[in-house]
C-alpha cells in the first residue's frame, strides 16, 4: 500500500512539475523572441524591456487572482484555467499586427503564466510536510530548466523556418495538456473553500516578517529577469557574441539543475532560510564577476555560476513561501507573494533597458545587481526562525 501512494506521489509530482517546465518555456521563447520583434518592428531597447515588463504585470495579477482562486474552487481547476489561459492566449498573441496589441495581448499570456506557479507550489505544498516538502518544491522547481533547454531548441531548430509567429502557434499546443491534469490529478484540498474575501484573508493573516519574505522575492525576480532577458544584449554589446550561441544557453541551462539539486540535498540538512540567503549570496558574487569577464572562457565559467546559484535561489524561496501558511489560504497568500516579487521582475528588464539607452557602464549593471541580491538574503535571514522550519498557522 506504501508502495502504492508513493508512486502516486510521484506521477503527481511528475505532473505539476510540467506546470513549470511549461511556464518557463514560454518566458524562455519570450527571451528569444524579443530580439527578432526588436529588430521586426525597430523598438528601443526601452520598448524592448516594456514587452518582458507588461508580461510581468500580468503575471502579477495572475498570481493574486488565480493564487486566491485556488483557495476558493480548489487547486485542480485553477491550474487546469491557468494553462488554458496562456495557451489559448499565445495562439492569439501569434496573430499580433504590432507593437501596441502585442503588449495587451501578452498581459493576458502574462496572468496564465504568472497564477500557474503560485498554485503548482501550493498543490506540492499541499500533499509533502516537513523537509520532503522543501526538498520536492526545489525538485519541481528544477523542471524550469528543462524548460529553458526546450525553448532553446525550440528557437534554435524552428525559428528560422516558422518565424517567431509559428514559434506561439507551437506553444499554444500545451493547452491540450488539461486533458491529463483532468484525469490524473485528484483535488489536494478538499475540505470547502473559506467564504472570506481576499481583503479580509490579508488582514487575518497579515504578519510583520511577511515585509521581509515580499522584500526577498522582490529581489531574485529583479535580479533573474533583469539579468537573464538581457544578458545576450548586454555580453553582445561587450563584443562577445558567444552569448547568443546555441551552446551557449545550452550550457548556462544545464548549469541550473545542479544548483537546484544541491539545494534541494541542503534542505533536508539545515533551515531553507539559510539555503536561500547561501544562494543569493553566491549569485551575488557570480554577478559582479560576470560583469568582469574579458574572455570567452570568463563567460561560459561565470555564466555557468550565475545559473546555479540563481535558480537554486529561486527553488528554496518557492520552497520557503507555501509552508508559512496554512491550507485554507496557502493559494492566497503564496500567489500574494510570488505576485509581489514579479513587481521586480518587472523593474529589472525595464531597469536595464534604460541604463543601456543611456550608455552605462556593464560593471555598474552587474553592481546593481549584486547589491539586490545581497539585500534579498538578508531580507530572509531576518526572518524569525519559527516561521521558517514549521507551518505557521494563521486563524
Amino acid at each position: 500500500m506504501e508502495n502504492t501512494n508513493q508512486r502516486t506521489l510521484s506521477r503527481i509530482f511528475l505532473i505539476i512539475g510540467t506546470a513549470w517546465m511549461f511556464d518557463a518555456m514560454d518566458v524562455g521563447l519570450l527571451s528569444f523572441i524579443m530580439s527578432i520583434v526588436h529588430k521586426q518592428w525597430a523598438l528601443t531597447n526601452s520598448q524592448t524591456g516594456l514587452i518582458s515588463s507588461i508580461s510581468t504585470v500580468g503575471m502579477v495579477c495572475g498570481g493574486f487572482y488565480f493564487g486566491r482562486l485556488a483557495d476558493k474552487i480548489g487547486r485542480k481547476n485553477t491550474l487546469i484555467a491557468t494553462l488554458l489561459t496562456f495557451s489559448v492566449g499565445n495562439l492569439i498573441l501569434a496573430g499580433s499586427p504590432g507593437f501596441f496589441v502585442f503588449l495587451a495581448i501578452r498581459f493576458f499570456v502574462g496572468m496564465g503564466l504568472g497564477g500557474e506557479l503560485p498554485v503548482a507550489a501550493t498543490y506540492i505544498a499541499d500533499i509533502y510536510k516537513g523537509h520532503k516538502r522543501s526538498q520536492m518544491l526545489i525538485l519541481a522547481d528544477s523542471f524550469w530548466a528543462v524548460g529553458w533547454l526546450l525553448a532553446s531548441f525550440l528557437s534554435f531548430l524552428l525559428t528560422p523556418v516558422l518565424g517567431w509567429r509559428g514559434i506561439l502557434i507551437i506553444t499554444a499546443f500545451t493547452g491540450f495538456f488539461a486533458l491529463i491534469l483532468r484525469r490524473h490529478l485528484h483535488e489536494s484540498q478538499p475540505q470547502a473553500a473559506s467564504a472570506k474575501n481576499w481583503s479580509t484573508i490579508f488582514v487575518q493573516t497579515f504578519q510583520p516578517w511577511t515585509l521581509m519574505l515580499w522584500l526577498a522575492w522582490f529581489m531574485v525576480m529583479f535580479s533573474y529577469y533583469g539579468m537573464f532577458m538581457w544578458l545576450p544584449s548586454i555580453m553582445v554589446d561587450k563584443g562577445f557574441g558567444i552569448v547568443n550561441s546555441f551552446g551557449y544557453t545550452t550550457i548556462i541551462v544545464v548549469a541550473q539543475l545542479p544548483g537546484y539539486f544541491c539545494a534541494a540535498w541542503l534542505a533536508k540538512r539545515i533551515k531553507i532560510k539559510y539555503v536561500f540567503a547561501g544562494y543569493m549570496l553566491g549569485t551575488a558574487i557570480g554577478a559582479i564577476l560576470f560583469g568582469q569577464s574579458i574572455s570567452a572562457a570568463m563567460i561560459v565559467v561565470l555564466g555557468c555560476l550565475l545559473s546555479f546559484f540563481n535558480l537554486g535561489a529561486y527553488g528554496a524561496i518557492i520552497a520557503l513561501t507555501p509552508a508559512l501558511y496554512q491550507t485554507a489560504v496557502r493559494g492566497t497568500m503564496t500567489g500574494l507573494a510570488q505576485g509581489i516579487g514579479r513587481i521586480g521582475a518587472i523593474f529589472g528588464p525595464l531597469l536595464i533597458g534604460i541604463l543601456m539607452d543611456h550608455q552605462v557602464g556593464i560593471n555598474l549593471i552587474f553592481i546593481i545587481f549584486m547589491i539586490s541580491l545581497i539585500i534579498g538574503a538578508l531580507a530572509v535571514l531576518a526572518l524569525p526562525a519559527s516561521s521558517t522550519h514549521s507551518e505557521v498557522v494563521h486563524q
